[in-house]
């Protein structure tokens, strides 16, 4: 049976996620790779085993991640079950629904249907009676939003989720989203969107201040945006790399000119003496707009080292000039 670390929440920073009581670590571990039906058990054990060590307590999870689809939340289960379990009041767990899950037409999207009966599979693979975020994944363009959020709502009342989320929600629709759930007393917690230095779309649409307006809290995936804001990249394309698998990443997206701006945005971090990966996370971070970095792992010594940067998160003014000079 595991045994955690003592000194685990000595490691960490927390912080107050909006204006809810609940505070998250600054850095979250995804689920959303390596912990499907076609990865090592052993392998995701000591994965969560080290997340938790160095006081990393939120697990985000989604009903179709795996592959297959359900196998990431039935894996995390099962470890949970059968070597946290002890853990699960010091743990934040979460789950999403909103990408295609089964066929037909209730297992998409933002119904109340859906969403509902999602929610009851997860915890059943899980093992949970309840999960403490639950997210509407995306935005629905056909089902009124009122729906979606009243659907939301009543999951919270059930008992079946503490909190509920928003994911890959712009300004415009968080703001309707976030005024139907006041009106019906379920505050909004959190929005889960895509940022990082190459992909800074939130800053154009003003989502770190609607978000501070609303009092909702705000959690970034893709921080490293697929592994191009390490070492990795800085000398071309590796033949292993996620780039030449063309999955998420995309090889004709990595051009010299991209590489140029990686290499320089290096060169900041040496002089900072950090690596890359770890001035990019703290970067996310910067002036507390964004409450929590979400961190992929494939072994648990890309945790170890995920967490360094929170020894040197400050930045000054003029490496914030340069920084923001080498990605215009």
């Amino acid at each position: 049976m595991y045994k955690a670390d003592e000194n685990r929440y000595e490691k960490m920073k927390y912080i107050r996620c909006g204006k809810s009581g609940l505070l998250l670590p600054r850095i979250s571990l995804g689920l959303w790779h390596n912990f499907g039906s076609v990865d090592r058990f052993e392998n995701m054990k000591q994965m969560l085993f080290t997340a938790f060590d160095a006081g990393i307590t939120h697990f985000d999870l989604a009903n179709n991640y795996g592959p297959v689809p359900g196998s990431a939340e039935s894996n995390f289960g099962r470890i949970l079950h059968e070597e946290m379990w002890q853990y699960r009041d010091e743990m934040i767990i979460s789950t999403k629904a909103g990408y295609d899950m089964w066929p037909g037409p209730y297992g998409n999207f933002g119904s109340r249907k859906y969403l509902m009966a999602s929610l009851d599979q997860s915890l059943k693979r899980m093992g949970l009676d309840y999960v403490d975020i639950f997210y509407h994944h995306r935005p629905d363009p056909d089902t009124p939003i009122e729906e979606t959020m009243e659907a939301l709502s009543d999951i919270v009342r059930s008992g079946k989720a503490l909190y509920v989320g928003i994911s890959n929600y712009k300004s415009e629709q968080a703001r309707k989203a976030a005024e139907i759930l006041k009106a019906n007393h379920t505050p909004l917690l959190i929005n889960q969107v895509r940022y990082n230095m190459f992909d800074r779309w939130i800053e154009k649409d003003g989502l770190t201040d609607t978000m501070k307006d609303i009092g909702a809290g705000m959690i970034v995936f893709s921080p490293l945006a697929q592994g191009l804001l390490t070492d990795r990249y800085l000398n071309g394309i590796p033949e292993d790399s996620r780039a030449k698998r063309n999955h998420f990443l995309h090889e004709d997206s990595i051009t010299e000119e991209v590489l140029a701006k990686v290499r320089a945005l290096n060169d900041i971090a040496s002089a900072r003496g950090q690596s890359l990966a770890d001035m990019a996370l703290a970067w996310n971070l910067r002036e507390d707009k964004v409450t929590s970095v979400l961190i992929g792992a494939s072994r648990p010594e890309q945790i170890t080292d995920g967490v360094k940067f929170l020894n040197k998160m400050q930045f000054s003014e003029d490496e914030i000039s340069k920084i923001d000079h080498i990605l215009v």
